[in-house]
């Protein structure tokens, strides 16, 4: 499993029937979301996304769509630990709404996620093999139940280099963070990123987002980051090639 979700979701009333109802998201009123939630960023329009590609955007870029009812972030910045400890001004941007956090790492098989009801917290959760149960707040929800009664136990692959060596350690917790994450998707937004597609999944590559970049108003902006790598592959001077003897030294040669 590779999929890596940084994505935050406000909606009027349930998720995948929002989107399943959406059309093409406003141009308008999707920048204005942004600029209302990073009201001390610079803010510049950028390459668009859809949910399925954008749902773990580079670093410096947001993907957004506002439609009526339901507003869509995607930002690695709302990838935290602590999902309770979701910066304020985010949450209170819920107030008479549902809003759903969720977030996922493959590389480190982390997930968490949580739902907020009219700014109040309903749920959270974050876990990994390596930390484990991160934080747990609230009663688990329907889809988290057979995780917890041990009924997906985690089928982990040993490494190759493991294979013939000693029995196989038990994996850390009872269950795979990443095939949580993705029923949790399905859940809560209606729709999968790896795994068998269900009837009514909804195809998150048709749900179209707009792009936008990000940076604190007192950074450099992409022309001055280039001229400043410019500048500085400029002052590297030429490039040297060195040739290693059998006796572990170096010699200098002029070119490869």
């Amino acid at each position: 499993m590779g999929a890596k979700t940084g994505l935050l979701v406000y909606a009027d009333g349930d998720v995948p029937d929002l989107l399943r109802q959406a059309g093409d998201p406003d141009p308008a009123r999707t920048s204005a979301l942004l600029r209302r939630l990073y009201p001390d960023r610079k803010i510049e329009e950028g390459t668009g996304s859809n949910l399925r590609d954008g749902v773990y955007p580079p670093d410096g870029r947001v993907y957004a769509a506002y439609r009526p009812g339901l507003e869509i972030v995607c930002d690695r910045e709302v990838m935290v630990d602590f999902p309770s400890q979701l910066p304020e001004h985010l949450v209170a941007a819920s107030a008479g709404r549902r809003l759903v956090l969720h977030a996922m790492h493959s590389v480190v098989d982390w997930f968490a996620f949580a739902v907020w009801e009219n700014g109040r917290l309903v749920r959270s959760l974050s876990l990994s093999p390596d930390d484990g149960i991160i934080e747990s707040i609230g009663e688990p929800l329907p889809f988290e139940l057979p995780y917890w009664a041990g009924n997906r136990p985690a089928d982990a692959i040993p490494w190759p280099d493991e294979e013939k060596g000693e029995e196989e350690e038990p994996y850390p917790l009872p269950f795979h963070p990443l095939e949580l994450g993705e029923d949790a998707l399905r859940a809560l937004c209606g729709f999968v990123l790896e795994g068998r597609s269900e009837p009514g999944d909804i195809d998150a590559g048709a749900v179209e987002l707009h792009g936008f970049r990000v940076r604190d108003a007192c950074g450099p902006g992409s022309a001055e980051r280039e001229a400043e790598l410019r500048r500085a592959v400029e002052a590297m001077g030429p490039p040297r090639f060195y040739t290693m003897n059998p006796d572990g030294s170096l010699t200098r040669r002029d070119s490869l």
